[in-house]
């Protein structure tokens, strides 16, 4: 009859898959990956409260938070735009390295799009790490943003294409346990290194993204 039912028969092609050690342990080492986006969403916030990170590039804003008193409203006190962009320019650039990465995605890659997002992200991570002018900090951040626009876009289908149809849920949600994990790293190192003598915390907070890659 026209317009029946089209639902596959059980006697129908099927596609089992099996989950091998050496397809988990792709899709574990791709879905890593999200460790460099959760850290860098957990690092940035730490690094900017850190007294001597603001005293070097936002001075202004280092003095006003010496000026507060602990009973004083500090809800939008420092009204900085220049360290609110040294946050938001890692997700302007990871949005438009999304929109590039679908294309290199699929004419390259998606191992070719990951390698790619890595290089770039240990790329900026060094130029933070050894940034001693504002410029640095952003032009490191943009980096960031183009190596995790990159990664988000292109790990996410590596991981779906390789696991087996039956795990795939399970496998594909290693990616966002890896977001959890590098937001809980970033908020660990950045505990530790504030009470670094010296003032050179900020550098191994924002210099341990490259240490992240390396664990990729």
């Amino acid at each position: 009859m026209a317009g029946g039912d089209i639902a596959p028969s059980s006697g129908g092609k099927q596609h089992p898959g099996k989950l091998t050690a050496r397809v988990l342990i792709t899709c574990i080492v791709a879905a890593t990956g999200g460790l460099i986006f959760g850290y860098d969403l957990g690092v940035s916030g730490g690094v900017t409260s850190m007294d001597s990170f603001l005293k070097q590039f936002f001075p202004a804003v280092y003095q006003k938070e010496s000026s507060i008193k602990p009973s004083d409203d500090q809800y939008c006190k420092f009204n900085s735009q220049t360290l609110t962009l040294f946050t938001s320019s890692l997700y302007l650039a990871a949005l438009v390295a999304c929109i590039f990465a679908s294309t290199i995605t699929r004419v390259c890659g998606r191992r070719l799009t990951m390698i790619l997002g890595g290089v770039l992200f240990l790329a900026g991570a060094l130029v933070n790490a050894f940034a001693n002018a504002v410029w640095m900090l952003y032009v490191g951040r943009l980096l960031l943003g183009f190596g995790i626009g990159c990664a988000n876009q292109s790990v996410p289908i590596y991981v779906s294409e390789t696991a087996p149809s039956k795990y795939r849920g399970a496998l594909n949600m290693m990616f966002q346990l890896s977001i959890t994990i590098g937001i809980l790293a970033a908020g660990v190192l950045n505990y530790f290194f504030a009470e670094i003598k010296g003032g050179g915390g900020w550098r191994l907070s924002l210099g341990g993204a490259a240490y992240q890659i390396g664990k990729k």
